[in-house]
């Protein structure tokens, strides 16, 4: 997705005239509550900060992915800072998972 178009999304359902990183569009309902969400990643965004964060756009792009899943499960940054610090917590830990399943694919070739 482009900024133009996550900045449109962004405007029309969270009321904020900017782009963004990502966004996360909750989609469970009674009749498929299995079904989580949507998540979108301006990917344009995520080049800039991977450039301003000194890793790579597909380090950036999971980073971004896990955050929005997050959201999808009920965590929410901008409630107060110790849940903010929860869910900065949780990412660290779905990284570090993410990493060992990549270095097991690695090593069994």
């Amino acid at each position: 997705m482009t900024d133009p178009e996550i900045h449109d999304l962004n405007r029309r359902y969270r009321g904020k005239d900017r782009p963004t990183d990502v966004l996360s569009f909750p989609l469970a309902d009674a009749l498929q509550p299995s079904l989580l969400g949507e998540v979108v990643i301006s990917v344009e965004t995520a080049a800039r900060q991977a450039q301003r964060r000194g890793h790579s756009l597909p380090e950036e792009l999971q980073t971004l992915l896990i955050h929005g899943v997050l959201h999808l499960l009920g965590y929410d940054h901008e409630v107060s800072r110790s849940e903010a610090i929860r869910m900065h917590r949780k990412e660290r830990e779905v990284k570090a998972v993410l990493a060992r399943v990549n270095e097991v694919k690695i090593d069994s070739g």
